[in-house]
């Protein structure tokens, strides 16, 4: 079974990582890209024993012989069943608490955990073991009478509950005889009875997802899958600032032992066209217009900051550009695979595509009529800034989509991103009646279209290539229809994907691309490529072909239906940062484009 059979709870505020046996094995606080207090999935050699394990959350069941766990339908609320050899049940409820509360959402930076028996007598034994600063230091304890306090370097950490807390304190087993719930999160008391606060909390979380799930545009045939995907993409948005981030944790590598390991609880512009077409396909306004509004907010500060020339591939989910890459050395690594990375230092690096991916993104908020917060002349204007460094250097090296540290190349993504942020640029003049600017983007646009056609297009090989005048394939390929470059019936992008899928793909899946970089070959396929792929066979036609792969590219989701950044093109075992929004979001496009039509299916 793979580490990352891992289940997911949260509140668009903080998340937690739930294993098999109903351990808390990583949670930041109090928010995504914050000090990890849980962090045991970083620091638990396989032959670790329970005594020596820390950064945990465990409530352990004395004998457990079986833990059955799923999420309640249409939530991100975990139960965990356990069963001992004598036939005792007991069953934990994980969730966040989110809900309406006097007009506004109530998501505190706070976890709850709900123990109920359910048959006979069952025992627990609750580890709570949080630590400070990536494992350095650990916290000074103090208690209370329904309370324990870990007191940290910069701030402290509370548990309330209604179970004895010397037994807790004690890591002592005890029967459970009744319903009891443990409150953890920020230092703040509990003022009211914990029992009765954690059903209510329960109560209207579950409501607030169903209702949310409801008003999802959902198709037809996968739905569970695209629910759940779903959901796991709203819990990687922090609401506060619109901010996605790209997966919840950090330095889980791409492949074994290949240093591959990386911190992605941060927001790529890259994405933000990928996230905001699944979310405007199903139908969530709200998240995709905070979004936006996170997306817009750095459009501005780039023409506050006219003197930093060229635009940071990622951000942090409060709009920060200083993401300084260090290694946390009291971490082993995941299954002792370090080392464990904080920050990350693609922040460095120019990657061009950004202009693309801030002007596709915000397009929409010129154009779709169901938003409130809707573009201007302002926006426009800050947007115009953006594509003309695009014109600037659309034809320039740089690190390209797959953020290579030591080589550079004019890659034909971020070419065609750049040429995407003019094209888009003229049809959001034309919305808004400024003829004089559609006629200039539309030419720039057309210019740039003539020089990429012909320097990305290898004849020889008779594909479009990862390179101006090269000869190596890439599977941001498979996308030059989708953004428009061309069309899907277009012979050169047929033999592109035709020969995408001669060279890269691995059974069922797809690596990024087939050279060395800075760090060997790839081991393990990117999950998203997978999807791309599936949409491009699609997109020329072989759609049987592409509804069949589609489904066996599913099998690989781990048992709560999530899926990471990488997977093991043998075995399926998946890799790298988890959960991994690139990943749901092409689950998501895939599934609506290859789904029957509700009239279809009835």
């Amino acid at each position: 079974m793979s580490s990352l059979d891992l289940a997911v709870i949260g509140n668009c505020m903080i998340a937690a990582l739930i294993d098999r046996r109903a351990q808390i094995v990583w949670s930041c606080f109090p928010r995504f890209d914050a000090d990890p207090v849980f962090s045991a999935l970083l620091d638990s050699p396989e032959n670790r024993n329970d005594a020596d394990q820390r950064g945990v959350f465990a409530i352990d069941q004395i004998g457990m012989v079986s833990c059955e766990q799923s999420y309640l339908q249409n939530t991100a609320i975990l139960v965990s069943r356990m069963t001992d050899a004598y036939g005792n049940i007991v069953e934990i409820t994980d969730f966040a608490p989110r809900f309406k509360y006097f007009d506004r959402t109530f998501r505190p930076p706070q976890l709850i955990r709900r123990v109920n028996p359910v048959k006979g007598r069952p025992r627990i034994r609750v580890r709570l073991r949080p630590h400070y600063e990536w494992g350095a230091t650990q916290p000074n304890l103090t208690r209370g009478s329904n309370h324990l306090r870990f007191v940290g370097p910069h701030h402290s950490l509370r548990m309330t509950t209604d179970a004895s807390v010397s037994y807790v304190h004690e890591e002592r087993p005890f029967v459970v005889e009744r319903p009891m719930s443990f409150f953890f999160g920020e230092d703040e008391p509990l003022r009211s009875e914990a029992d009765a606060t954690a059903r209510e909390f329960l109560d209207k979380t579950i409501d607030f997802w169903r209702d949310w799930v409801r008003s999802l545009s959902i198709p037809f045939d996968w739905q569970e899958a695209v629910i759940r995907a779903a959901i796991t993409l709203k819990l990687c948005n922090f609401e506060e600032t619109g901010a996605i981030v790209a997966a919840l944790t950090t330095s889980v590598p791409e492949a074994p032992h290949t240093q591959r390991n990386w911190d992605y609880r941060y927001c790529w512009l890259r994405d933000a066209y990928f996230v905001i077409q699944a979310l405007n396909r199903l139908g969530t306004t709200k998240t995709m217009e905070e979004y936006l509004t996170y997306i817009t907010n750095i459009a501005d500060d780039a023409e506050a900051r006219p003197e930093q020339k060229d635009m940071p591939p990622l951000f942090s989910i409060t709009r920060s550009t200083n993401l300084e890459e260090r290694e946390a050395s009291a971490l082993a690594g995941y299954r002792g695979m370090g080392p464990v990375r904080v920050g990350n230092a693609a922040y460095t690096q120019i990657q061009n595509d950004a202009y693309g991916s801030i002007v596709l993104a915000s397009t929409h908020a010129f154009l779709d009529k169901r938003l409130i917060r809707t573009g201007n002349r302002a926006l426009f204007n800050h947007l115009e800034q953006l594509g003309q460094r695009a014109i600037e250097v659309f034809d320039q090296p740089d690190a390209g989509p797959w953020e290579l540290r030591t080589k550079a190349a004019v890659h034909t993504f971020p070419s065609v991103m750049c040429w995407a942020a003019c094209d888009r640029l003229a049809k959001i003049a034309l919305a808004m009646d400024r003829e004089d600017r559609a006629a200039f983007w539309r030419g720039q646009a057309d210019r740039m279209h003539a020089i990429i056609d012909a320097r990305a297009f290898n004849p020889g090989k008779g594909t479009f290539v990862s390179s101006f005048n090269g000869d190596d394939l890439d599977a941001t390929l498979l996308l030059l229809s989708e953004l428009n470059f061309v069309k899907p019936d277009d012979p050169r992008f047929i033999a592109t994907v035709e020969a995408v899928g001669k060279v890269l793909r691995r059974g069922d899946l797809l690596l990024r691309y087939g050279i060395e970089d800075d760090f060997g070959l790839m081991h393990n396929a990117f999950m998203i490529c997978g999807f791309w792929y599936v949409d491009a066979l699609n997109a020329i036609g072989r759609k049987q072909e592409a509804c069949e792969l589609f489904e066996r590219i599913l099998s690989l989701r781990n048992s709560f239906g999530l899926f990471s950044e990488d997977a093991d093109f043998t075995t399926g075992e998946l890799w790298g940062n988890f959960p991994q929004t690139y990943s749901m979001v092409g689950l998501i496009n895939s599934a609506v484009r290859l789904s029957r039509s509700w009239e279809e299916a009835f």
